[in-house]
């Protein structure tokens, strides 16, 4: 709330500074035609007092006349340029506020969700700790509850990941490992681990073609896997099912995320890989989420050189298409 009546604040001051402006162009205009004007009549005054002769004084008239007519396009020129500067500047500078203040906006969602999701995981990690200690359990209870707080240990670590891996993508000092590998078998272990680290209840459907080498960095790879699987998961009623797909395209590889969940409007797409947005419709809004996912998924693509798409899937869910060239 504070935050809103701030804002509300500085526009109300931007506003009446444009309209000051403005009203201060418009009274300077005006004082320019009146002071052309009023030297125009002085020197036709003057003439009339200096010289007898009709057909001198009709044409002084005429010059004098023709002067105030290039000062007027002059005046007029000059204030349009300077118009139409003033209108982009202050058109810019409100883009600019706006794009600042859903940045804010969106870094504040941010650190709420982070906070959400950390004290959750920490939360079921407590209370699996406190079950231990006060309660006489038997060992297959005790190895059922300390698996438990070792995955919501496991999620924590890749809020984390995920956060470090943000900020190290936009370090201008960042250094990446690329190596050549086969990303068939790197992806099949990667989802496996996945659904054994984050105890996932997906069904997840595979098919990668065999023995594709592929040059990049490991560990960005990795993050673009946990993240579009996370995003799968998410955005889908439980359990969620989730087919991959990696094969071979003339000289690049295509790499398909494909799910059944509630699907991203077509008006959302381009928005979806910016930095803390998140989708805002009725089935997602209640999603747990830090709106870094995805960002993190089209910095990676680009760090390949590499494309990523939107798809709608039939009848409901999304396909993402990453075309990675080798």
């Amino acid at each position: 709330m504070a935050g809103q009546v701030k804002t509300s604040r500085t526009l109300l001051i931007f506003y009446s500074l444009v309209f000051y402006v403005l009203l201060q162009f418009s009274w300077w205009s005006y004082l320019l035609i009146k002071l052309n004007k009023e030297i125009y009549h002085q020197k036709i005054e003057f003439a009339k007092n200096t010289t007898h002769d009709p057909a001198i004084l009709e044409k002084k008239e005429h010059e004098y006349r023709d002067l105030v007519k290039k000062r007027w396009s002059m005046v007029a020129g000059e204030g349009a340029v300077f118009l139409s500067l003033l209108i982009f500047g202050i058109y810019r500078t409100k883009r600019a506020f706006n794009q600042e203040f859903e940045l804010a906006k969106q870094q504040r969602n941010f650190l709420l969700s982070i906070t959400h999701e950390f004290k959750s995981p920490l939360a079921a990690i407590k209370l699996s700790l406190q079950t231990i200690e006060k309660r006489n359990l038997e060992e297959n209870q005790k190895k059922e509850i300390i698996t438990r707080a070792l995955n919501e240990t496991d999620r924590i670590n890749l809020l984390i990941e995920n956060a470090l891996f943000a900020s190290r993508l936009e370090s201008q000092n960042s250094d990446y490992h690329f190596e050549e590998f086969n990303l068939s078998s790197f992806i099949a272990e990667l989802i496996e681990n996945y659904q054994t680290r984050i105890f996932s209840e997906s069904k997840i459907d595979l098919a990668i073609d065999n023995n594709l080498n592929f040059k990049g960095d490991k560990l960005a790879i990795t993050s673009l896997v946990y993240n579009l699987l996370e995003n799968a998961e998410k955005y889908s009623p439980s359990p969620a099912n989730i087919f991959v797909s990696l094969k071979r395209v003339n000289n690049h590889l295509d790499l398909t995320f494909s799910d059944s969940g509630y699907g991203i409007e077509t008006s959302e797409r381009s928005k979806v890989f910016e930095k803390f947005y998140r989708v805002g419709n009725e089935e997602t809004r209640k999603t747990k989420g830090t709106g870094l996912g995805l960002y993190i998924v089209k910095k990676v693509v680009a760090m390949h050189k590499g494309s990523v798409e939107i798809k709608s899937n039939n009848p409901t869910g999304t396909i993402f298409l990453i075309k990675l060239p080798i």
